[in-house]
C-alpha cells in the first residue's frame, strides 16, 4: 500500500493528483522550482522539496534530484503526471531501483514507445494499422504533402507540414534543430500528411494480471500548432466498425508491449474513415477528465491501485453521456498564438462545470512553463447539451489578467462546423481562425463606454456625475492593438455618447455600469488593475488598456525595429545572418522560445539588417530590441 506519494510535476496535474490522494488518505509531497515557490500545488501538499533554479532542465527534468527529494520527504511512491519525465524510461527505472513504487508503466514499455519510429515498427508487427514512412531523401512530388515529425517527445515540437518539395530539406533541418533543443534527440521522420484528418485517441488501462480495459475514444482534432485545444469523449461520428477497429488496435498495442497503468493510443482518422496509428502516450493525458466524466471513474485512483498490484474488475464501467474539455491558455490567437505573461488577477467559472487549474488569483504567469491556465470540462447526457453547457460557462467566466483564448474557445464551440461535428479535423483553425478572432466593434465600443463611465464615477469627488453635468469627456483605450476613443457627455437629459445614439445610462459605480442598449437592460462589470480594464457582460467581454491622457512624446521606436513580443530565450538565429545583410520581407531572422513554444521573428520589410542585438542563448524581456531592418 502506498502511504506517501511524491508527484514529480507541477501546476494543474500535481493538484489533480493530490486531490485523489486526499480522498484515499495518501500523504502528498510536492517538488518545486524557485519560480513555483508560492504556487498552489506547493501549498496544498503535505510536504514540499525545493529544486533550485527556474528552468525545467535544472528542476523538473532532474530525475536524480527528484529521487533524492522522495527519500528526504519519506515518500514511498512517485507519480510523474504528464510532460517532463513522465515518459522517460530512465527515470522510471531509477525510481524503481531506489526502492520506490513507480505509478506508471514498466520502463521497458515506456522505452518501446519512446521513439515514434521504433513504435511504428512494433505496431506494424502487431498488425496495428499505420501510415507508411517516407524517406525524405527519396521523396517526390507524388508523396506531398508530407509531415515531418520528431521521433522523440511531443506537443507539436519538431513538427513541420511540407507542401513543396523544394522546402523539404530546410524543414527537415529546422525540425531536427527544434527536436534536439526540446528533447535532446534530433531524430526526425516523414510520413504522408493526411489532409482533413481527425485526431482520435483511445484510453486504455491495464493491470499486472493481464487485464486491459478500453475506456472509449476521444476526439482531439481542434489543435493549434499541432497542440490540442478542445477535446471530447466519445469521439462523435464514428461508425460502429471504425470504433471497434480503434478499440481492438489500442488493446493490441497495450498487450504487445506488456503495458500496465493508464495510457493512450493515438490515431489519425482520414476523411474516408481509415485509422492510422500515430503514437502511444505512456502516461496520463491532459484530456483524461472527459473520459472520467463519461465512464464515472477516477483514473488517478485506478493508476494508484494498479501500482499497488490490485487487479481490475473483469469489465470496465458502462459509458454514459458526453463530455467536452477546453484548455484555457494565456495566449493571443489573433497574434500568431503568442503566449502572454503577467499577473492573473482573477479566474472564476460558474458552478456546474469542472475546473482543473494550476493557478489561482494573483498568480504571476511567467515564461518558464506551458501557457495553459486551466481546463474547463462539461458533461451532459448528449453532445449538443455538453457543448452548449461548456460554451455558456466559458462565456460567463471571469478571466482578468493576460490575454487568453477564452473568446476563441466560446466561438469555436458555437461554430457550425464544430457544433454539428461536420468540421472535426485538424484543419479547423486553418480555415476559421480569422472569423473566430474577429472582435465585433460594437461590443468593444460598449465595453469601452462602460469603462469610461465607471472610471469617471470613481474619479468624481461626490461618487457621481453631478459635479460635471455637461462637460464633454474623452477617454482612449486600446483593445487587441487597436485604439478606441470614447466621447460622451452627461447632462440633465442623460447620456449622449458618440457612435451610440439611444444608449441610456441607468446606473454607474466604479465596478458596475448599467446601460439600456436597443431597449434591453445590460449590466457591465468593470474591474481595473493598473492600466488594464476588464469589462464583462452578456454581450461580450473585453480587456482594455487605458491610454494616458497626455502621451509621452519621447516614447518612439526607430522604424524597422523588431521588439521581443514576449519574454523568452533566443534559441537560434538564421544561418549566416549578420549586420549589413539584405533581407526580404517575411524572411525568418531568429527564433524565440517561450512557454514551451518556438516563435519565428521575421523581417517586417525588405531592406538592410542594420542592427542585430542578440545571439542564440540570450534571454530577453518583452520589448527588448532584437534587430533593426532599414528599408
Amino acid at each position: 500500500m502506498i502511504s506517501s506519494l511524491l508527484v514529480a510535476n507541477r501546476g494543474e496535474i500535481a493538484r489533480r493528483i493530490f486531490r485523489t490522494c486526499r480522498e484515499l488518505g495518501i500523504a502528498t509531497v510536492a517538488v518545486y522550482s524557485d519560480a513555483d515557490a508560492d504556487a498552489p500545488h506547493v501549498r496544498e501538499a503535505d510536504a514540499a522539496v525545493r529544486l533550485p533554479g527556474n528552468a525545467p532542465a535544472d528542476t523538473y527534468l532532474r530525475g536524480d534530484l527528484i529521487v533524492k527529494a522522495a527519500h528526504a520527504a519519506g515518500a514511498d511512491a512517485v507519480h510523474p503526471g504528464y510532460g517532463f519525465l513522465s515518459e522517460n524510461a530512465g527515470f522510471a527505472a531509477a525510481v524503481a531501483d531506489a526502492g520506490l513504487t513507480w505509478v506508471g508503466p514498466p520502463a521497458a514499455a515506456i522505452e518501446a514507445m519512446a521513439s515514434k519510429t521504433r513504435a511504428k515498427e512494433l505496431m506494424a508487427a502487431a498488425g496495428v494499422p499505420l501510415l507508411a514512412p517516407v524517406d525524405p531523401e527519396r521523396a517526390t512530388d507524388a508523396d506531398l504533402p508530407l509531415l515531418v515529425k520528431a521521433a522523440a517527445g511531443g506537443g507539436g515540437r519538431g513538427m513541420r507540414v511540407v507542401r513543396e518539395l523544394a522546402d523539404l530539406p530546410g524543414e527537415v533541418a529546422a525540425a531536427r534543430a527544434e527536436a534536439a533543443a526540446a528533447f535532446g534527440d534530433g531524430e526526425v521522420f516523414a510520413e504522408p500528411y493526411v489532409v482533413g484528418g481527425r485526431h482520435v485517441e483511445v484510453q486504455v488501462l491495464a493491470d499486472a494480471h493481464g487485464a486491459v480495459w478500453v475506456l472509449g475514444t476521444r476526439d482531439c482534432s481542434l489543435q493549434r500548432r499541432h497542440q490540442k485545444v478542445v477535446e471530447e469523449a466519445p469521439a462523435p461520428g464514428l461508425s460502429d466498425e471504425l470504433r471497434a477497429t480503434l478499440h481492438t488496435a489500442a488493446a493490441d498495442a497495450a498487450r504487445t508491449i506488456g503495458y500496465r497503468g493508464a495510457g493512450t493510443v493515438e490515431f489519425l482518422v482520414s476523411a474516408a474513415g481509415h485509422a492510422h496509428f500515430l503514437e502511444m502516450n505512456t502516461r496520463l493525458q491532459v484530456e483524461h477528465p472527459v473520459t472520467e466524466a463519461v465512464y464515472g471513474v477516477d483514473l488517478v485512483a485506478l493508476q494508484l491501485r494498479v501500482a499497488e498490484g490490485e487487479a481490475l474488475p473483469d469489465e470496465p464501467p458502462t459509458p454514459r453521456g458526453h463530455a467536452v474539455e477546453a484548455r484555457l491558455y494565456a495566449e493571443d490567437p489573433a497574434a500568431g498564438w503568442q503566449p502572454q505573461t503577467g499577473t492573473l488577477h482573477r479566474l472564476s467559472v460558474p458552478d456546474g462545470v469542472r475546473l482543473d487549474s494550476g493557478v489561482d488569483d494573483g498568480a504571476v504567469i511567467g515564461v518558464h512553463y506551458d501557457p495553459m491556465l486551466a481546463k474547463v470540462i462539461a458533461w451532459a447526457p448528449s453532445r449538443a447539451e455538453a457543448v452548449r453547457k461548456l460554451a455558456g460557462a466559458l462565456e460567463r467566466a471571469r478571466v482578468h489578467g493576460p490575454v487568453t483564448n477564452r473568446d476563441l474557445l466560446v466561438r469555436s464551440l458555437r461554430h457550425p462546423e464544430f457544433a454539428t461535428a461536420t468540421g472535426l479535423d485538424t484543419g479547423f483553425y486553418d480555415r476559421n481562425l480569422g472569423e473566430l478572432t474577429e472582435a465585433p466593434d460594437t461590443v468593444t465600443g460598449l465595453c469601452a463606454l462602460a469603462a469610461a463611465l465607471a472610471d469617471a464615477h470613481g474619479r468624481s469627488r461626490f461618487g457621481g456625475f453631478r459635479n460635471v453635468p455637461s462637460q464633454p469627456q474623452t477617454r482612449t483605450y486600446a483593445c487587441g492593438g487597436v485604439e478606441r476613443e470614447v466621447r460622451y457627455r452627461l447632462d440633465r437629459d442623460g447620456l449622449h455618447a458618440e457612435d451610440f445614439p439611444g444608449v441610456r445610462l441607468l446606473s454607474a459605480a466604479s465596478g458596475r455600469v448599467e446601460l439600456e442598449v436597443g431597449g434591453v437592460r445590460r449590466e457591465f462589470a468593470v474591474g481595473r488593475h493598473g492600466d488594464q480594464v476588464f469589462v464583462d457582460s452578456a454581450v461580450g467581454s473585453r480587456t482594455l488598456v487605458a491610454r494616458p491622457r497626455f502621451p509621452d512624446p519621447t516614447a518612439r521606436t526607430e522604424p524597422g525595429s523588431l521588439l521581443a513580443p514576449m519574454p523568452g530565450t533566443v534559441v537560434r538565429v538564421a544561418d549566416g545572418l549578420a549586420e549589413g545583410d539584405h533581407v526580404e520581407a517575411g524572411a525568418p531572422l531568429l527564433w524565440l522560445e517561450a512557454m514551451k513554444m518556438e516563435h519565428k521573428i521575421t523581417a517586417p520589410a525588405s531592406g538592410t539588417l542594420s542592427a542585430l542585438h542578440v545571439k542564440a542563448g540570450r534571454q530577453v524581456e518583452v520589448g527588448t530590441l532584437l534587430a533593426v531592418v532599414t528599408e
